[in-house]
């Protein structure tokens, strides 16, 4: 503590810290209802619309349209739908670029979600699908103070599993004794008022487990050595980590050290799908399956004078498709090898928008031994080296076996993993993460990576947006492009998550309706009496 000043550990601790909707509203097309209703007027006009990919956008997009009256046809390249909302489960296949194709050897009724696996409480239209679609939901852990941090590096708590309310229990103890005692002097605010700043250090002395002389000392809510029980057995907590040994053991590093329960979407309560997210992409294709047309790969898209023609190849060789309207899902790194005559704005957003580089690796194990051994249920491990994060799963619990996702890791860690072979992933992932589990030696059995940018119709995780094409390519991609329109995750402000495919479908739903409707307002059909 001697060697921090109050300036560094202050200055440390601050680490720690649809356009359509309106248009439809003025045609009174749409009434003033919860953010997750939908209720358009109904029209039969028969309208033909191309979808170009069966995940959660393009299956919603053909979902709410037929609901409308529209003719859809939905192209998928793959031979599954879901797109990023994947669970890999026994005998999944999966090819990557610079890969053979591998198929998932997991005991029946196990998976691990590969894309996205939370639901936010505040992502209410994702609720709200899966409550109209059926799919049940249970709740997902993801903050787990028995889970641990892990620093690889020679700090005196390097290369030590430190377990989370450890560190942030000691962290908001000595941060919170250094304002209190600033606050005792007057340091902070002279306009406060005396009682006003005797509130604040009570309330910093209850935050932060200070003892009457406003001085840290270890409590219960950081864990015991052993735990109370029966009969004289009070219990044990050990010592504080002091905090220069928290800093100089890169605990917290701003890319390290990580408060879950801070982030908007991330705070509890999340939820999951049960059995797999993938059962969320299962019920919409349900309701489309007729309108899915699987291997087909999209190869041009081109705005016709009263339309959209589509082409693509399948096992039969190559087609065109031709319709009124087109709704464009596919990823950017994707759409831009496809020939388009698209205008020259739109073209160079396809081509300027990045996707981040990611990574997942499913590891099943013949015993729960993080539930059995460690008492984690569910929540994150975080790491400083490539593993990044280790998932607990949250759900069957006390199950005999599990598949826990050995790294979760995102940009330069993704690309140096992506670029290993299947094996040589799995072999670092046993690698690092029995120097936190050694358990691992005894236990695996078998396991499945993806690397989101290696595989073939996404070439990335989710769109990633600076500044500038935020407000320079952005906006091109939210209008259509004559008879083009464009919906997925991208296009929203819910990058990677589910909700993000689900506000962007339910946007150019009803623009496209209010485009048809109004203009079936403006020249109605002749009919003739007979």
């Amino acid at each position: 503590m001697k060697s921090i000043t109050r300036r560094d550990f202050l200055s440390k601790s601050t680490l720690l810290a649809g356009s359509a909707f309106p248009a439809m509203m003025a045609l009174g097309l749409m009434q003033p209802v919860p953010a997750h209703a939908f209720n358009l007027e109904r029209t039969t006009n028969g309208k033909k619309v191309i979808i170009l990919g069966a995940g959660l956008a393009g299956m919603t997009t053909a979902y709410e349209l037929a609901k409308l009256g529209y003719q859809c046809t939905v192209l998928e390249a793959r031979e599954r739908t879901g797109g990023r909302c994947w669970s890999i489960r026994n005998n999944t296949r999966h090819t990557e670029k610079d890969q053979p194709q591998v198929t998932a050897k997991f005991d029946e009724g196990l998976y691990f979600n590969a894309g996205p696996s939370r639901i936010p409480h505040n992502h209410e239209l994702t609720l709200h699908y899966c409550k109209e679609l059926g799919v049940p939901i249970q709740v997902y852990n993801n903050v787990n103070e028995s889970a641990y941090f892990f620093a690889e590096g020679k700090g005196p708590l390097s290369n030590k599993k430190i377990r989370n309310r450890e560190i942030h229990s000691d962290v908001r103890g000595y941060m919170t004794e250094m304002l209190a005692k600033s606050m005792d002097h007057g340091n902070l605010d002279s306009a406060l008022t005396k009682e006003d700043g005797q509130k604040i250090i009570e309330y910093l002395m209850a935050e932060g487990g200070l003892d009457a002389d406003k001085l840290y000392k270890a409590s219960a809510r950081r864990g015991y050595i052993d735990a109370p029980g029966a009969g004289n057995k009070s219990g044990r907590i050990a010592d504080p980590h002091t905090l220069a040994d928290i800093l100089h053991s890169g605990l917290m590093d701003p890319d390290f050290y990580n408060v879950a329960e801070y982030t908007y979407e991330l705070q509890m309560t999340m939820f999951q799908a049960v059995g797999g997210m993938d059962r969320i992409a299962a019920a919409l294709e349900k309701k489309i399956a007729p309108m899915i047309e699987m291997g087909a790969e999209v190869t041009q898209i081109h705005n016709v004078t009263n339309g959209v023609k589509v082409t693509y190849k399948d096992a039969a060789g190559i087609h065109e498709l031709e319709a009124d309207m087109c709704v464009c899902t596919i990823p950017l790194p994707v759409l831009s090898n496809i020939s388009s005559n698209f205008s020259s704005d739109v073209s160079r957003a396809i081509d300027y928008i990045s996707y981040n580089q990611t990574g997942k690796i499913g590891l099943q194990f013949r015993r729960r031994f993080w539930e059995e051994d460690e008492h984690i249920y569910g929540g994150i491990t975080h790491t400083n080296n490539e593993l990044t994060q280790i998932f607990y799963p949250s759900y069957d619990y006390l199950d005999k076996k599990g598949i826990l996702i050995g790294y979760y890791n995102f940009n330069e860690k993704a690309q140096q993993v992506g670029e290993l072979s299947y094996a040589d992933r799995e072999k670092l992932a046993l690698q690092k993460g029995r120097l936190i589990h050694p358990q691992y030696d005894k236990e695996f059995e078998s396991s499945f990576s993806v690397s989101w940018h290696k595989t073939k119709y996404n070439m990335g995780g989710w769109a990633v947006y600076t500044s500038d094409t935020r407000r320079d390519a952005y906006p091109a991609l939210l209008k259509p492009d004559g008879n083009v329109y464009f919906a997925g995750e991208h296009l929203t402000y819910l990058n990677a998550w589910m909700a993000g495919a689900f506000e962007s479908a339910r946007s150019v739903v009803a623009s496209i309706h209010g485009r048809v409707t109004e203009a079936r307002i403006a020249y109605p059909t002749k009919t003739t009496k007979g």
